[in-house]
């Protein structure tokens, strides 16, 4: 739909810049008389929506973003002041109180939408990269229904909830990865500038050195000679496999083989349900249709089996089948989630037990993340001691030989 940038005054005769989204210049134009605004200027082009008289605020060019504990902690104190203050003043002071310049720039932009009269919701168009489609419908229902400071309410527990679950992936991984990476650093340190220095004694041995020895000589010489190309090599596959998930087919046949993996496969599963339930919950919350909720809950599915999966339920829902039903034909849920929300839609509370499948689906997700990693940290121990012992004992096996042979 094109974007209108407008210039106008409102009844009291202040001046009101800003742009409105609609299909012509007629219904734009409607759009600002009916809020019995005065138009000067309606041109189109959302460029020049922001451009600001002297002295007021601007952004440059390339806007920042909002992460998702900003937008989270931007939420929850919205929802808190909006009980006590009107909206444009609870924007102003977020906006201010701000200690992270980036952060307050976005805000401050938002807040001069407001301040130009328009609805929260079209203002968080001006930074569509800090404030998803999903969290301005939300706004928008919100804005309509008189409701908005009880739906910022459920969006920052939503937000809040979602960060915490993220912050147990990295939490439940960072030991894991930082262990692996030391102990492939301690080898490779081993190989390439310990054991070399070690086996030059043996070079003139007049034995034939032991299988071991001559195995990780030469895995020595080897990685010596040739780190750089096995760098070189990895860098370029890595690149690789990074264009070819841009490419739709690769990336969906990818996505669909980390599903089939063991423990990998159910991780994804529940994580990317248990945020689509929490999701629907609110939206649902929101008095927004349900097929609005699945059409926009997709957008925010990683995972390309599960996001055309989504797009599937979306279009039988539109059809008139049940979510309970459309869920289950697609096979790429946990079957909880289905049951609660067919308990759900019988007994006229999806939302609620939606939100109950969430709450589940993350406990479940933290007792089993917190299991594996429990098995997975004393594993890459266990294989970092075999390998060093490895290499000791190449060296040590030559030694020996030496030994037998004086009679020591």
């Amino acid at each position: 739909m094109p974007r209108w940038s407008y210039l106008a005054v409102d009844p009291t005769g202040k001046e009101r810049r800003g742009a409105i989204d609609a299909a012509s210049l007629p219904a734009a134009r409607e759009q600002l008389t009916t809020r019995r605004w005065h138009v000067l200027r309606l041109e189109e082009g959302a460029a020049k929506a922001r451009t600001s008289t002297p002295g007021s605020f601007s952004l440059p060019s390339r806007t920042p973003k909002l992460r998702a504990r900003e937008l989270a902690l931007f939420t929850r104190q919205f929802s808190s002041l909006m009980i006590v203050s009107p909206l444009e003043e609870a924007l102003r002071t977020i906006s201010r109180q701000t200690e992270k310049a980036k952060a307050r720039a976005i805000l401050t932009n938002v807040h001069q939408g407001v301040v130009e009269g328009q609805p929260l919701a079209e203002a968080m168009r001006r930074e569509p990269a800090s404030f998803p489609p999903i969290y301005r419908a939300m706004v928008s229902a919100g804005e309509s229904s008189g409701s908005l400071p009880r739906i910022a309410e459920r969006l920052a527990d939503m937000l809040e909830k979602q960060a915490a679950a993220r912050s147990k992936i990295f939490a439940a991984m960072a030991y894991p990865v930082v262990l692996s990476l030391m102990a492939i650093g301690v080898v490779m340190l081993l190989m390439i500038s310990v054991v070399p220095r070690v086996v030059e004694q043996f070079d003139n041995a007049a034995r034939q050195l032991p299988l071991l020895t001559r195995a990780v000589i030469w895995l020595s010489q080897f990685l010596s000679a040739w780190w750089w190309a096995l760098a070189l090599v990895a860098a370029l596959a890595m690149l690789g496999f990074l264009r070819a998930m841009a490419v739709p087919a690769f990336k969906y046949r990818f996505d669909a083989f980390l599903l089939r993996l063991p423990f990998i496969g159910r991780l994804i599963r529940d994580t990317h349900a248990a945020a689509l339930a929490r999701t629907l919950a609110t939206m649902i919350d929101a008095r927004l249709p349900l097929v609005d909720g699945l059409k926009l809950s997709s957008r925010t599915v990683s995972n390309a089996v599960q996001r055309q999966a989504l797009e599937r339920i979306t279009e039988k829902v539109r059809a008139g089948t049940s979510l309970s039903t459309a869920l289950r034909e697609a096979g790429t849920f946990p079957p909880l989630l289905v049951y609660l929300a067919a308990s759900g839609e019988s007994a006229g509370r999806l939302g609620d037990m939606l939100e109950r499948a969430a709450d589940y689906l993350e406990r479940e997700f933290s007792q089993f993340t917190a299991a594996a990693m429990a098995l997975l940290e004393p594993l890459i121990i266990i294989v970092m001691g075999v390998i060093v012992a490895l290499i000791i004992l190449a060296i040590l096996l030559p030694i020996l030989q030496l030994q037998d042979l004086t009679g020591l």
